[in-house]
């Protein structure tokens, strides 16, 4: 027997149903390939993150190299060139920032106990002694009605009465080993023999048994400990050896960028059709995004931590170039960074002048650099190129550092983000052409 066709809310209530299945479905899709990812991550760690690093120094030193190439400079002279003046730079930067961010930051551990009784002290002041503005609140405040005279708040007391005096110790003296029986000079094993079977008696078997279980527990301990040692060592070992790699992965990017330019679509595992077009679109615009955060929002940050260091030595503030190093790391999160970096040199200004003058003067520099960053580093590093939304680089950096973990997770959040970012605006957020009215 047919059965009807479906009427119209049956079949809205249909495709309803299936649509809610492939969204879930799709999400535990998208689920199972970042754990499987954070998975694939731990054990191919040590391998990738030089390569992240590699890329992300590719991107900023690009830009040199071609300057130079421009001016008729073989592109090989020109990488080499441009590590000689990143290495000096770098060198210069550990041998005179290094160590006052050192100094500084063992000054601010010694010196973090003195704000501590500071702030103590200024609050103690404030509550004999509040401020006019305080105390205009505090009036405003309605007050709880005071307990009626002679109430009190202790509890009431007990009758005394005599205790029981402690039960006396049940636990009998461990046995002493029993002496060696007294023998004959010339009976020494009989002797020793009679000796050893009387201690065996005394010896409680108990005791034997958690003997060798503490010496097996040792045992087990100091081999975890060794082999614990061991994979530091080899931990160590796999980290020097990726910072080694690091500048040579970064050279081989640099040199064969005209070849992956020009033949990397060749590479693609797939015959010559619209699909492998579409996918070297998809890749190009990836690209095109990782090129403006890491060649923008790096640069923008380094910058920011450098006027930050000027800024608030400028003022006296004490810490500048360590807040300045921190700022640095924290403002490639927009709008995060910057609030942390305010909010901590407010806290020093406060703590070390007491007054208002240095607060004012902190969030003086702090809206300086502000202006700056907006009106003039970003547009002229950024230019006319439009780059991921803060607000999404803030989300994906807190969910690449939670689910991927580490700095790795953090770095490869980026591209992440930006591939997914292209996908949607491709396919699923695409805007569709309205239909035109039929004529007459």
């Amino acid at each position: 027997m047919a059965l009807p066709p479906p009427t119209e809310r049956q079949a809205r209530l249909i495709w309803s149903a299936l649509s809610g299945l492939a969204v879930a479905t799709l999400v535990a899709l998208v689920a199972g390939l970042v754990w499987a990812l954070g998975r694939v991550l731990d054990v191919l760690g040590p391998v990738l993150w030089p390569l992240a690093l590699a890329g992300v120094i590719a991107y900023l030193l690009d830009p040199v190299v071609d300057f130079l190439e421009r001016r008729r400079v073989p592109r090989g002279r020109a990488i080499l060139c441009v590590f000689a003046l990143a290495l000096v730079l770098v060198a210069g930067v550990v041998g005179s920032v290094l160590p006052r961010i050192i100094t500084e930051t063992r000054e601010l551990v010694q010196r973090v106990p003195v704000y501590a009784a500071r702030v103590e002290q200024t609050l103690e002041r404030w509550v004999r002694q509040p401020p006019a503005l305080l105390q205009r609140l505090l009036r405003l405040v309605p007050s709880r009605p005071a307990p009626p005279p002679g109430a009190t708040n202790a509890p009431a007391a007990t009758p005394g009465g005599l205790t029981n005096p402690p039960p006396a110790s049940t636990e009998t003296p461990a046995a002493e080993p029993p002496s060696p029986p007294e023998a004959t000079p010339g009976d020494t094993r009989a002797h020793l023999a009679a000796w050893a079977r009387e201690w065996s008696r005394t010896v409680d078997p108990a005791w034997l048994d958690s003997a060798t279980g503490w010496l097996t527990t040792a045992a087990q301990k100091l081999g975890a400990w060794l082999f614990g040692q061991m994979g530091r060592m080899a931990s160590w070992i796999g980290l020097l050896l990726g910072l080694f790699l690091i500048p040579i992965y970064a050279f081989y990017f640099l040199l064969e960028k005209r070849g992956i330019e020009s033949k990397w679509t060749d590479y693609l595992p797939l015959a010559d059709s619209r699909l492998k077009d579409e996918l070297a679109f998809v890749l190009r615009s990836i690209n095109d995004y990782l090129i403006a955060f890491f060649r923008g929002q790096v640069l923008v940050a380094i910058c920011d931590g450098v006027l930050y260091a000027v800024g608030f030595s400028l003022i006296g503030l004490p810490y500048a170039v360590l807040l300045g190093a921190v700022a640095t790391v924290l403002t490639l999160i927009p709008f995060v960074g910057a609030a942390l970096t305010c909010a901590a040199a407010l806290i020093l200004a406060v703590v070390t002048y007491g007054d208002w003058l240095h607060p004012l003067l902190a969030l003086g520099v702090y809206g300086l650099v502000q202006f700056l960053e907006g009106f003039v580093i970003q547009p002229k590093i950024m230019g006319d190129r439009v780059g991921l939304h803060p607000l999404t680089i803030i989300i994906a950096l807190m969910v690449g550092t939670t689910l991927l973990g580490g700095i790795l997770g953090a770095i490869l959040a980026i591209p992440f983000t930006a591939a997914l970012r292209v996908v949607m605006f491709r396919y699923v957020w695409t805007t569709r052409p309205t239909p035109t009215p039929a004529g007459p």
